[in-house]
């Protein structure tokens, strides 16, 4: 049986309005699916990237992850922080990291090489926690879904429907919602990732010195602002930039109270 357009924009609404959230930031949000799903999701792609063979044997460069990893994980608030957390150094050049839904996180070896010390380890660290902290990938999962729902009902309506849908989703899924939306998880998973860094004794300036390694290192390449996933980079070291100095005092707390990681 096909749904009438104004049937399904009404299933889509009360769907959304029964599935709401927050961030930690305090950002509502989407969240149409369970974190038992997305812990599994994130077990099974994190054995995948193990199976395929690209887990380092570098044991030095294993412990300093490790050591950085799990000096913020013990800052992460509940129930993240008390997931069993698995890291792993991923053979791989790119300067990268990630965190997954089930507690769990990689750091590409390229990293290293540009992470000039612990501080700015942690600070991407950090940061993929803080997307896992934001439920970013359920939120994902789940916008994805509402978004391949209203264009069903878009291409289902027609005449004075169709527009009103169309301004509905602003310009479009792609640079209306997908784009924009995923700028957004990046921003608050900066902010998150340097909150909890300072918190862990790890100096909140370095977020912005790591950003400024990651900009040399990408030479100034990149799409326009407003079709970018990530936010400018200019923009970005800005940001991280200004919010350091207002961290100061959670990161010289921490170190008062014997959080000073010496992970290398």
């Amino acid at each position: 049986m096909r749904l009438r357009p104004a049937k399904l924009a009404a299933l889509l609404t009360l769907g959304l309005a029964a599935a709401c959230s927050t961030t930690p930031t305090g950002r509502s949000q989407l969240i149409l699916v369970g974190d038992a799903d997305m812990d599994r999701m994130g077990a099974t792609a994190f054995a995948q990237v193990k199976a395929g063979g690209k887990v380092s044997g570098d044991a030095a460069s294993t412990r300093y992850v490790n050591c950085v990893a799990r000096a913020l994980i013990a800052q992460l608030p509940e129930p993240a922080r008390s997931k069993p957390w698995e890291v792993a150094l991923i053979d791989d050049a790119s300067a990268n990291a990630f965190a997954l839904p089930g507690g769990k996180v990689g750091v590409h070896t390229g990293l290293l090489k540009v992470a000039a010390n612990q501080d700015q380890l942690a600070s991407v660290i950090g940061h993929e926690l803080g997307h896992v902290t934001s439920r970013h990938a359920a939120e994902r999962v789940s916008n994805q879904f509402a978004t391949d729902t209203a264009l069903q009902v878009l291409n289902s309506a027609t005449g004075g429907q169709r527009q009103q849908l169309l301004g509905l989703l602003g310009l479009g899924a792609q640079a209306g919602i997908a784009l924009p939306f995923s700028r957004q998880h990046e921003t608050e998973a900066d902010v998150l990732g340097q909150r909890y860094m300072a918190s862990a004794g790890f100096d909140p300036r370095a977020a912005a010195t790591l950003w400024e390694n990651m900009q040399k290192q990408a030479g100034g390449s990149r799409p326009p602002a407003w079709l970018s996933t990530h936010p400018d980079p200019q923009r970005r070291i800005q940001t991280l930039a200004a919010a350091a100095p207002g961290l100061m005092p959670a990161y010289e707390q921490a170190r008062s109270a014997g959080r000073r990681p010496a992970c290398r």
